[in-house]
């Protein structure tokens, strides 16, 4: 009975194994054969010296017409424009990334594949209340890139946060009333740098986080993405905040994490 029980384990065990391995390679934890150009310290804005300058015009012009000011989305007007996103969506899939194209380009490349794509994974299951209500949102592979099939997780965890730029963080919209706004506008490479530090800027300094001196309540994606922030120049969390923040935070002082709302960022 003692070797029946001890089979039976180490064979769930295993299987438990095998399924996580498969739920974090899905989830993206490999870039997938995509480039993953460190950008850095001091990035700047440019077009140059990058074998592909893409035109996100498309994607600009659908932001405008849909985001508001705060970040929230009219996910019934984009249905209304699906032809053109969907276009704006083949045109994105169509590229080859490569380590030929320049860390701007490719920062916001890969960042408006992972909104745009946000946007019509929750338009095909429009009406839904939330991201999460979405099997595999961020597993399965719904991104095609060249010949490949890329995960929203992978984009975000195997691409972007390679790249050494944590501010991609507030880039990036997961489709709820807790992620950082959905800029209405594309990231380009010309203006990569200053779209990046406005985003920053404007999360740390929203509502997403209760900032005091002594007692700071901060968004959570402070906490489950901690050791993208902690840097030489940044060796705690407060440090990195207080770069961006008009509240400073003590150095003694502890941070709690606020809970996440994943409702939908609808307008």
């Amino acid at each position: 009975m003692y070797f029946l029980m001890k089979r039976i384990f180490i064979c769930l065990t295993l299987a438990f194994t095998l399924n996580s391995c498969n739920l974090l390679s899905a989830a993206g934890l490999t870039s997938g054969g995509q480039p993953t150009k460190e950008a850095p310290e001091k990035l700047t804005s440019t077009t140059a010296n990058s074998a592909e300058n893409i035109d996100h015009s498309a994607w600009d012009a659908l932001l405008k017409k849909h985001v508001d000011a705060n970040g929230m989305v009219n996910y019934k007007g984009f249905k209304t424009d699906r032809s053109k996103l969907d276009a704006y969506l083949k045109q994105l899939s169509g590229y080859k990334p490569s380590n030929d194209w320049s860390v701007q380009e490719l920062l916001a490349y890969y960042i408006n594949l992972y909104n745009a794509y946000t946007v019509a994974l929750i338009l095909n299951n429009y009406p839904v209340k939330s991201i999460k209500a979405i099997n595999g949102a961020w597993t399965k592979g719904i991104v095609p890139v060249g010949n490949k099939e890329l995960s929203l997780g992978g984009i975000e965890n195997g691409v972007l946060r390679k790249m050494n730029e944590p501010r991609i963080h507030f880039a990036i919209n997961c489709a709820s009333v807790s992620c950082p706004k959905l800029l209405n506008e594309a990231y380009t490479a010309g203006k990569i740098n200053e779209q990046l530090e406005r985003a920053t800027k404007e999360f740390v300094n929203s509502d997403k986080n209760d900032i005091s001196v002594n007692s700071p309540k901060v968004s959570s994606i402070f906490d489950w993405y901690k050791k993208d922030f902690i840097t030489d120049k940044t060796p705690t969390v407060a440090d990195y905040i207080n770069q961006y923040s008009k509240t400073k935070i003590n150095s003694g002082a502890t941070i709690s994490y606020k809970d996440y709302d994943w409702n939908l960022n609808e307008q």
